[in-house]
């Protein structure tokens, strides 16, 4: 695609937008009347602010798109409001919102994004006037680049990563993803395999920082739930699945009845990626002639109980504490991975599938060290979770490399704020005299 093309490739995406922007309100009302959107708040989606900028200090724009990018960035977020910088947070879901407002801090302000349309993204940035935009991951939306460019205020793509889905995608359009890829200032990516490719769609200035999920505590958990689930399972053997998309929790339920034979009070737990499947899901168990006890009703599995369904959000410390196995899903039955770093921060002997290219990385790492296994298919999976039953020490092991990884994979949050540094010196520097204003 030549330089021509490319900006006619951008100009009819930004006509579009234009064309879309008068009939764009049943869309977003559709959405609210899913729960995809948070009714009081839509007029967010449109750049219409629902906060006061505080124009006491220099702002920062953060964005991630839902809620494992969100987690990702928050600490970030909270380093550089804990400095005094302003941190004006967006994401895109309801779900992630709801995460933020549970981690904000003084000096952070959270609102939803504007939709890629240059009204919305005008009234946001002339309200927000930001002087620096952290974007996370791959969250690449062009209007809201060029509005950004056009006011000159720096860019920067941090715990940037690029499946190989998108990367080809880009690869076929070469003068268009250089016309995009230039307007980051920076691209602090998650591997080397994330900075080559950025570099080859060409992105000027690219480090590679590692990732920052693994700087990430370990989910919280209610210590009085836990320890009341403890005492109900007993010395039960407990397996889950966790993170499963639609096909994984039938190979669950098959991997349960099979591993039953020899092992009549085994528990397992499912967690499916999306609490919306949590009905088909359960109606799918008991089909099966499983007894369920659904987390979201309070229930805890009692002696005759075969699967606990995590069907809640945010609990996923709770359920990964109740076992050390764990089989990481979309990986089997769906492809890309999800990320096995909270399981291996509560160091459980993690098993996967082959088809983790999202976080090849990630797992990378963990089989180096021992910490994770992967299984082509449900019969290795069946296997591979019989085998850790029956031989404690292996699986412990295995549990305790999958903690050491992590700890191995740390620093990432450091070595992004170190690459920042350029950008937020300035920043820094203007709370550095209003303070000094202020002592006066």
């Amino acid at each position: 695609m030549s330089d021509f093309w490319a900006r006619r490739a951008l100009g009819a995406y930004r006509v579009a937008g234009s064309l879309a922007y008068p009939v764009i309100g049943p869309y977003v009302a559709w959405r609210a009347s899913k729960g995809k959107e948070e009714r009081p708040r839509r007029r967010e989606r449109y750049g219409f602010p629902s906060e006061i900028r505080p124009h006491d200090r220099p702002l920062v724009w953060v964005h991630a798109a839902s809620v494992g990018e969100s987690l990702a960035i928050m600490p970030l977020a909270q380093t550089l409001a804990g400095e005094g910088i302003g941190v004006l947070v967006t994401t895109g879901t309801v779900t992630s919102a709801n995460m933020i407002a549970e981690r904000l801090v003084p000096g952070m302000i959270h609102q939803y994004v504007p939709l890629d349309l240059r009204p919305c993204v005008a009234r946001f940035l002339d309200h927000w006037q930001p002087d620096l935009a952290l974007v996370a991951e791959s969250e690449i939306w062009p209007v809201t680049l060029g509005e950004l460019a056009r006011r000159r205020v720096p860019q920067v793509l941090v715990n940037a990563r690029l499946s190989d889905r998108s990367f080809q995608r880009w690869r076929a359009a070469p003068r268009l993803a250089e016309s995009i890829m230039e307007s980051f200032a920076l691209v602090a990516a998650q591997s080397e395999v994330d900075a080559e490719r950025y570099h080859l769609l060409g992105a000027r200035a690219v480090t590679t920082v590692g990732n920052l999920k693994a700087d990430i505590a370990a989910p919280p958990v209610n210590r009085e739930d836990l320890d009341e689930a403890r005492r109900m399972i007993g010395l039960r053997p407990v397996w889950a699945a966790v993170s499963t998309h639609e096909g994984e929790e039938a190979m669950a339920a098959d991997i349960h009845l099979a591993l039953r034979e020899e092992r009549p009070r085994l528990l397992t737990v499912i967690v499916p990626r999306h609490v919306e499947r949590a009905e088909a899901v359960f109606r799918m168990l008991t089909g099966r002639g499983l007894s369920v006890a659904r987390w979201s009703r309070g229930e805890l599995p009692d002696p005759t109980a075969d699967v606990l369904l995590g069907d809640t959000i945010g609990d996923m410390g709770f359920y990964l504490r109740l076992t050390d196995i764990a089989f990481i899903g979309k990986s089997i039955h769906s492809e890309g991975g999800q990320n096995p770093l909270e399981a291996a921060r509560l160091n459980t002997a993690i098993l996967s599938g082959r088809l983790v290219q999202n976080f090849r990385d990630i797992y990378g790492r963990l089989i180096e060290r021992g910490g994770a296994r992967i299984v082509p298919d449900a019969p290795a999976l069946q296997a591979a979770v019989a085998e850790l039953f029956a031989h404690p020490e292996t699986r412990r092991a295995m549990a305790s490399a999958a903690g050491d990884s992590v700890e191995e994979m740390g620093g990432a949050l450091r070595r992004t704020l170190s690459a920042l540094d350029p950008y937020l010196l300035p920043l820094r520097l203007a709370v550095s005299m209003d303070r000094g204003g202020d002592r006066r």
